[in-house]
């Protein structure tokens, strides 16, 4: 059971968002056509998840995303983000909120984004009570080319970043959102090789079916991913290695270019780069190193850098 609120003043956009969740099993929507609204039902209500648009009177979606952030930290915001609000959608992702969705994406991209996000959230409030004797500690993981088990793992790592103190509630909704960008970047566009381009067709049917097809396959079947996690009391650092052909790190879309926040290969890496505060890549771009620092400050978007380790074209 889930419920979401949705917040905008269009009441056609937010009807149609809201349809797109009421259709998922055990999903309740509630509505809000403004900021001001919505923090009122969030005060009254025991909420899930709120998907808001940025463009509102009275409280804009940044506006929401910092009061969520400051008084209900546990409580993800995915934005919904229309030609002319990308300035303003980077600047939310970077004050608290979890992921986007471009509003003419709705329909193939919303149930899918929502899912992701409410899996990492629900992952942090099962966490158990923590040592504070902790000091630092580290695993390696071996991922299949099964992305159901990612959020599993991506809960494990919260874990330790809980114990050790490296992020708020809001800030570890965020990280989970990153890792899961590149755990299943790794496994879709590393291991199976399957190219952005074709989620633009039929609603990624042909996508899924290509990637099932994969799975039962040479050499694609044999491959793995592989996760180190070491935390300390001032960071987390993740690297992240697939077994597939790589590319050209030099070749990603810039994310600090706002024009790519439509684009389906540049939204994953922008998500990662504005929820990380480091983000490096091997030279042959199946591995990528991210780190994470306790209270680390919003990141300067240097440019990118060969080195430790990488978000393909997700």
């Amino acid at each position: 059971m889930a419920t979401v609120l949705v917040v905008d003043d269009s009441e056609i956009d937010r009807c149609l968002a809201g349809a797109f969740l009421e259709e998922l099993p055990g999903f309740t929507v509630l509505y809000a056509e403004d900021g001001k609204e919505a923090l009122t039902i969030i005060r009254r209500e025991q909420l899930d998840l709120v998907l808001t648009d940025m463009q509102m009177p009275e409280i804009n979606g940044l506006q929401l995303v910092e009061t969520i952030r400051r008084d209900f930290a546990g409580l993800p915001v995915i934005l919904m983000t229309a030609h002319g609000s990308e300035e303003i959608a980077v600047a939310a992702l970077r004050k608290g909120a979890a992921s986007y969705v471009p509003k003419r994406d709705l329909t193939r991209d919303l149930a899918e984004t929502v899912e992701n996000i409410l899996s990492v959230s629900r992952a942090i409030r099962n966490q158990h009570e923590v040592l504070d004797c902790l000091a630092d500690v580290q695993y390696r993981y071996v991922l299949a080319n099964d992305v159901s088990r990612v959020a599993t793992v991506i809960g494990h790592m919260q874990d330790q970043m809980i114990q050790l103190k490296i992020v708020d509630k809001s800030g570890l909704i965020r990280v989970g959102t990153a890792l899961f960008e590149v755990l299943v970047n790794a496994i879709e566009h590393g291991n199976l090789e399957l190219r952005s381009e074709l989620r633009e067709i039929d609603d990624r049917k042909s996508y899924a079916r290509l990637g099932e097809r994969r799975r039962a396959l040479q050499p694609y079947r044999d491959r793995h991913v592989y996760v180190t996690a070491s935390f300390s009391r001032t960071e987390a650092v993740y690297v992240v290695r697939d077994e597939g052909p790589g590319f050209d790190p030099s070749r990603l879309p810039d994310p600090t270019d706002l024009t790519n926040l439509d684009r389906a290969g540049g939204r994953g890496l922008l998500l990662v780069r504005t929820f990380m505060d480091e983000v490096t890549f091997n030279a042959t771009g199946n591995q990528v190193t991210m780190v994470k620092r306790r209270n680390g400050s919003a990141p300067t978007f240097p440019p990118l850098r060969r080195g430790g380790g990488g978000v393909k074209n997700g």
